[in-house]
């Protein structure tokens, strides 16, 4: 394992290079293979844990159902040296009684200071810590003001609950924002980013805000330098929930179109050359690139996790990563002259 520095200019610690996503623990993954997963990750030098308030609260769960599968295992094995875990609050029900959605009225509860004073608390206790490393707004809420949501953030840093705080599912201009709100009031700003990203990309689309751009990574590889605290930026889905390597996987979030089939296309050839498996260089591809970010794997079984931690120390041969990086001409649609790549199962993550 790898691990690299995370900070907000006032706080700062090590975490492992790939974090170890939770979503379906305690509702999909049962309580045995929770355990193993986390204790193998563990054992491999994992060191970054992500969960949050709201995991399958849509169906399958009641909301904390990871966060509490988390805490019973640190109460059974205790915490290890240097274990950080992060969990989101904002996206859980406001309501009860109403269904959780993408589209308005989605009902969630925000990120006005009482739910964020609220929810770090409840949290903290469902997982059985004194103290949360990090602490994500699951997503951007544009109806309390950003003054409002950092000053909660910042009393809960004061007080020694939180470390480092950040935001998901998020516009550029409001990470900039808030940001430099935070500066303005004294308080130490956004540490972290959590977006979608993965080797294929979504077409562009207006008001499509959950996936890291070309820009923010460029803002977050700017940051670091005096008078401009450093950003992170931590991805979810970045194996697109297996369907980089399996054809019954949808292609979902907008991803669908030419030029994804010609990149994975690609990144099998790659794989072949390089004697790993595709995901295993999509991993290793985000991991060292220029601007490294650092992928929230959530593998359901010990056997995907293993290959999951076979990227944690591969490096790309400088040609191979060029070639991935190359912009590709999109291929023909099926049935047009061209066949979709052949793909091999493989570790689905989320």
């Amino acid at each position: 394992m790898r691990y690299r520095t995370i900070g907000d200019g006032r706080t700062s610690f090590d975490v492992s290079t790939i974090c170890l996503g939770t979503m379906y623990m305690g509702t999909k993954i049962d309580e045995a293979t929770s355990f193993a997963i986390l204790d193998r990750f563990v054992e491999a030098g994992g060191r970054f844990i992500d969960t949050a308030n709201n995991y399958n609260h849509w169906g399958l769960g009641y909301g904390r159902d990871s966060e509490d599968m988390i805490g019973r295992w640190l109460a059974s094995r205790g915490r290890p040296d240097g274990l950080r875990i992060a969990t989101k609050i904002g996206a859980g029900k406001a309501d009860p009684n109403l269904p959780l959605s993408n589209t308005p009225p989605t009902n969630f509860e925000g990120l006005g200071a009482g739910v964020i004073d609220r929810e770090v608390r409840e949290s903290a206790r469902h997982l059985g810590v004194e103290h949360l490393d990090v602490v994500y707004g699951h997503v951007d809420d544009l109806e309390t003001p950003l003054a409002e949501t950092v000053g909660a953030f910042g009393a809960l840093q004061d007080e020694g609950l939180v470390g480092i705080t950040g935001i998901s599912n998020v516009a550029l201009w409001r990470v900039v924002e808030a940001r430099e709100e935070a500066l303005r009031r004294g308080i130490a700003p956004y540490g972290v980013v959590q977006q979608q990203y993965s080797y294929i990309h979504p077409a562009p689309k207006l008001g499509r805000h959950n996936f890291a751009t070309p820009e923010l990574l460029s803002y977050a590889a700017s940051t670091g330098v005096d008078g401009r605290p450093p950003l992170a930026v931590t991805v979810y889905s970045p194996l697109h929930q297996g369907a980089l390597t399996r054809t019954d996987k949808t292609l979902w979030g907008g991803v669908d179109h030419p030029t994804t089939r010609e990149r994975l296309r690609l990144l099998h050839e790659v794989a072949r050359e390089a004697g790993a498996s595709p995901n295993q260089v999509a991993l290793a591809w985000m991991m060292g690139s220029e601007m490294p970010v650092i992928p929230v794997t959530g593998p359901s079984n010990v056997a995907q996790l293993e290959e999951v931690l076979g990227a944690a120390d591969l490096d790309l041969d400088p040609a191979l990563r060029a070639r991935l990086d190359a912009e590709p001409e999109p291929a023909p649609a099926p049935g047009v002259g061209s066949d979709e790549p052949e793909r091999a199962a493989g570790a689905e993550a989320a």
